[in-house]
């Protein structure tokens, strides 16, 4: 009889992406039945997901959301998420859980006193070091992300590049006059992404680079930003949700990095199988920086050097 696993994950984007590799790995290695509780805001990241049986949200609060999880009697929890919430979930299914190490004291102690500790080692990694107690093995094939086959297509260059505008949080986005200087460095005419908080940005980046530019930002779907990064030759993003989902797609990159740093283990994911160029920007040497493992409305400093004195190369 097969096992019935239960994965724990909210949040955003890129932490449901980052779970990918343990979910197909269940399945295809425990031949498991495997269901995934999220935010109901996360479901449509994954409905095309071949490796999942069912995909549980918790719109009428924790208690509902319990009784029902009780009912699928699972054999196993693997907390991905491993906050207050999720520990009470398994702590209430009465079920073996399986959780990872956060590392969050290391990037507290990083973020407040500068002294690094944390070897630069990946999230995804980090999770199947816990799961090898289960005795699950990372297969090596990175991330995934299924696209519904019906998604709406539409014109594109025959060629281009992507700059990614958006991300949660402003310490985290590429600013304007940096897109503008990527814009002139790309060799070929460049599709812009990110969500409605961005879209004046893009107009404004449209106008100035008329002719170079095709403005998509906040006119797009998750799947079809996909199809967008699918296309692409090579994407410049910041570190966001859609970062992770070119990773899923085995694009080639450059991130640049603002408050955060590739050593907090979120940087591009494409697995031990995967040969794909992947480029690091960052301003080293900074005493500010990395200021939040998540990031800010504003830069605490004023200054932003983080993302102003970022270096464009030819792309």
């Amino acid at each position: 009889m097969s096992m019935k696993i239960l994965v724990i994950r909210f949040s955003s984007i890129g932490d449901i992406l980052l779970c990918t590799p343990v979910i197909r790995c269940l399945k295809k290695q425990r031949n498991a039945e495997v269901h995934f509780l999220t935010a109901s805001k996360n479901s449509a990241l994954l409905s095309n997901n071949p490796y999942l049986d069912q995909i549980i949200s918790c719109p009428d609060g924790i208690s509902a959301c319990i009784s029902r999880l009780k009912m699928e009697q699972y054999d196993l929890v693997v907390d991905l998420h491993k906050n207050r919430k999720s520990t009470l979930i398994g702590w209430l299914l009465k079920s073996r859980v399986v959780t990872f190490d956060k590392l969050n004291f290391k990037k507290w102690v990083w973020v407040n006193f500068k002294f690094n500790s944390l070897r630069t080692k990946h999230l995804v990694d980090r999770y199947f070091d816990a799961l090898s107690a289960i005795g699950l093995k990372d297969d090596g094939e990175g991330l995934d992300y299924f696209m519904n086959p019906a998604t709406t297509k539409f014109a594109l260059p025959a060629k281009y590049n992507v700059l990614v505008l958006g991300a949660a949080h402003f310490t985290k986005r590429i600013p304007s006059s940096l897109c503008a200087a990527w814009l002139d460095a790309s060799s070929l005419p460049v599709v812009l992404l990110g969500g409605e908080d961005v879209a004046t940005d893009g107009k404004k980046l449209e106008a100035s680079h008329a002719g170079k530019v095709v403005n998509m930002t906040g006119k797009l779907s998750l799947d079809q930003s996909a199809l967008v990064l699918q296309g692409a030759a090579f994407i410049v993003t910041g570190d966001t949700g859609l970062m992770h989902m070119a990773a899923a797609l085995r694009k080639p990159m450059r991130v640049v990095w603002g408050n955060t740093a590739p050593e907090f283990g979120m940087f591009p994911y494409y697995g031990y199988n995967q040969s794909i160029r992947f480029e690091s920007s960052e301003v080293i040497g900074l005493s500010c920086r990395p200021c939040s493992k998540i990031g800010f409305g504003a830069c605490p400093k004023g200054h932003f050097r983080c993302m102003n004195d970022q270096q464009v190369i030819p792309w």
